[in-house]
């Protein structure tokens, strides 16, 4: 892939990221991601062009709002800055592919969810339905061009059955998952499934590892109990990147250690 199409996604995520941001505030308020334009969310101020600028415009604002002086939150610019990162580390994993688009559509609503599940402990079903059918039409394109029915079969049967295996246990121990992250493995199994059953096993695997280890830590640190509930959906989706990326080298290290 060229360092002219790698800086694109990159730019493409930030600008996302910078929509990411107006998702992130505006649906778990039930409010339009669309209108009004970006403001304040001290203030309410339309922000100026220039001052909307992704990054650079924290940046030169140093981090407060033109209008009211108000601090404005790090997660602004670091959602930009971590949306234009992933961006560059998907392209040059998938190359200039049909499935691109969907697995950058895929990344950016995982994004969005784990911003919003970490402030808040929900998964808006605003922000999983149309990341999910965006990510479905945009395979049902790739299988069309590339002939690979077999793939979006299988990411379909992984949807299905992440969803009803997250389920059941909703369903036996509902205190254990919300509904939202039955929901979101969905959207694991369509993505992840695209790159065989095995890359969504690793995606569960290291997200459950991630979550006990920070469960362990903070319970060590003393700043939670077993009961403590903890943003799933936020290691389901640091799981999912992981496997997008590393899932594949990961197999294959398994393979050659457990199988000589």
């Amino acid at each position: 892939m060229s360092v002219v199409a790698v800086a694109g996604c990159g730019l493409l995520g930030l600008a996302v990221g910078s929509f990411l941001n107006v998702v992130v505030h505006r649906v778990p308020l039930g409010l339009s991601v669309v209108r009004p334009g970006s403001s304040c969310p001290s203030c309410a101020t339309v922000l100026r062009p220039w001052d909307n600028i992704p990054l650079l415009s924290w940046i030169l604002l140093r981090g407060r709002c033109r209008a009211c002086g108000m601090p404005i939150s790090l997660r602004y610019p670091a959602l930009e800055a971590l949306t234009a990162a992933v961006f560059v580390v998907t392209a040059l994993r998938f190359g200039l592919s049909w499935s691109l688009p969907a697995q950058l559509a895929f990344v950016a609503g995982l994004l969005a969810l784990a911003a919003v599940d970490l402030e808040r402990y929900l998964l808006p079903r605003a922000i999983v339905y149309p990341t999910l059918g965006i990510v479905a039409t945009g395979l049902l394109v790739a299988a069309f061009a590339g002939h690979q029915w077999g793939r979006l079969g299988v990411a379909a049967f992984c949807a299905i059955g992440s969803f009803a295996l997250f389920f059941i246990i909703q369903f036996v121990r509902p205190r254990w998952l919300g509904f939202g992250d039955v929901r979101l493995a969905a959207l694991l199994g369509l993505a992840l499934g695209w790159l065989g059953g095995w890359t969504l096993l690793v995606a569960f695997m290291a997200a459950n590892l991630l979550g006990a280890t920070v469960g362990i830590a903070l319970m060590a640190a003393g700043r939670a109990s077993r009961t403590t509930a903890l943003p799933y959906g936020a290691f389901l989706t640091a799981g999912a990147l992981f496997a997008l990326v590393w899932g594949a080298p990961t197999i294959a290290w398994y393979s050659h250690t457990f199988r000589r």
